[in-house]
């Protein structure tokens, strides 16, 4: 039945070599993971975009080279070590013009990704009038085939892809470094150039493997958007990356195995997708930074800031100005025709003294407002030490400007 080979297929019980190219891709989508938040964390999304660009031409070359020396042209380890060449080239091109020329990182990125892009589509077109040159077996590797792998070819892009992750795990302090703070590195004597270009040989690594099961235009996604959705789910350095990590894998897992149950469906382009449908997924419902979240904490907040001003003005005899918040308080048992109840006339002094409180804090000590406390509104006992709030009601009365 359908649903007993669905689950199969997800459970890796679907044959030996289906399971093995399905690990083998979420172990891709880890690794990518990991290394994409250090590049995302670095403002660096799009040297990945020229990284894959940039093996074009590499894929290209290592196809004519090995043609001509009577090897066969179309060797997965062949055609992959001639990208790494042109990749790593890409990578120093890159730096190179940042570095010695006034052209900013932008402007590099995109002068290499455009020409060697440029250079690989014409080589392909010299490839394709050879008689020994049919293309078709390099344009999978712009789009990506991952049900071409075979077994021996989806382990060696597992454990290059685990390798990748865990030399991010023996640099996790550098990279960290690299990444928040590199000027205080610099000054510190950490040799940050080397440190800088073992991640870019990372993400070239990654990229390179993932020609096959993603294709050069794709793997910039697999490297960025589980790194930018994870981002939506925590401010800390080490969840962000396990977070990524899993959110990687779960991308490429699933879409390999929506591939392997639909023979025609491009799994590159599937995996792609399921990462979208999970950086939307994010996007909007995570409790961190997602956007319901925060309209429900702006609304939360609105709402809080109404009814400290209501029952303000009511313990000074004044109505609430909205219908709607005077039935919200009756609803809350805190008015009773018309009048603050004994709940509603505790909760409007309060209101009144964190308002007067914050006043006072503010006119005195206006460097020193929390950036996260929405002051006015939070209770300023549980912002503030103790020992301050005391100080503060010690103060005399003063009245802002």
């Amino acid at each position: 039945m359908i649903p007993d080979e669905i689950l199969a297929t997800l459970t890796l019980r679907a044959g030996f070599n289906s399971a093995v190219v399905v690990a083998g891709t979420a172990c891709l989508g880890v690794a990518a993971g990991v290394i994409g938040s250090f590049m995302l964390l670095r403002k660096r999304a799009m040297v990945s975009d020229a990284l894959s660009h940039a093996t074009l031409p590499g894929i290209a070359l290592a196809f004519l080279i090995a043609t001509a020396l009577g090897m066969e042209g179309r060797s997965l380890p062949v055609l992959l070590a001639g990208a790494l060449f042109s990749g790593v080239l890409g990578v120093l091109a890159i730096q190179a013009i940042s570095r010695f020329t006034r052209l900013p990182e932008d402007a590099a990125i995109g002068a290499v990704l455009s020409v060697f892009f440029g250079v690989g589509v014409v080589l392909l077109s010299h490839i394709q009038t050879l008689a020994t040159g049919n293309q078709a077996g390099l344009k999978t590797f712009i789009l990506g085939q991952t049900a071409a792998m075979n077994r021996n070819e989806a382990m060696a892009i597992a454990g290059l892809a685990l390798a990748a992750l865990a030399a991010c795990v023996l640099l996790f302090k550098e990279f960290r470094l690299l990444c928040f703070d590199p000027g205080f590195a610099a000054g510190q004597g950490w040799p940050t150039v080397r440190i800088d270009l073992t991640l870019m040989g990372l993400t070239t690594l990654v990229t390179v493997i993932g020609l096959q099961t993603v294709g050069l235009i794709l793997i910039i996604a697999l490297l960025i958007v589980p790194p930018a959705a994870a981002r939506f789910w925590t401010e800390k350095l080490w969840a962000m990356l396990v977070i990524a990590a899993v959110l990687g894998g779960i991308s490429g897992w699933l879409g390999a195995s929506l591939s392997a149950l639909v023979p025609r469906l491009p799994a590159g382009a599937v995996i792609v997708l399921v990462a979208g449908s999970l950086f939307l997924f994010s996007f909007l419902f995570a409790p961190a930074r997602g956007v319901v979240a925060t309209a429900w904490r702006q609304a939360r907040l609105r709402l809080a800031y109404a009814e400290q001003a209501a029952l303000t003005g009511l313990l000074h005899g004044r109505p609430p100005a909205s219908g709607g918040m005077d039935t919200w308080l009756r609803v809350r048992g805190m008015v009773r025709d018309g009048a603050l109840t004994a709940r509603g006339r505790d909760a409007a002094r309060s209101s009144e003294r964190n308002r007067r409180l914050w006043e006072r804090f503010l006119i005195h000590y206006p460097t020193l407002v929390p950036g996260r406390a929405n002051w006015g509104i939070d209770p300023i006992d549980r912002v503030l030490p103790r020992d301050l709030v005391l100080e503060l009601e010690s103060l005399p009365e003063q009245l802002l400007p």
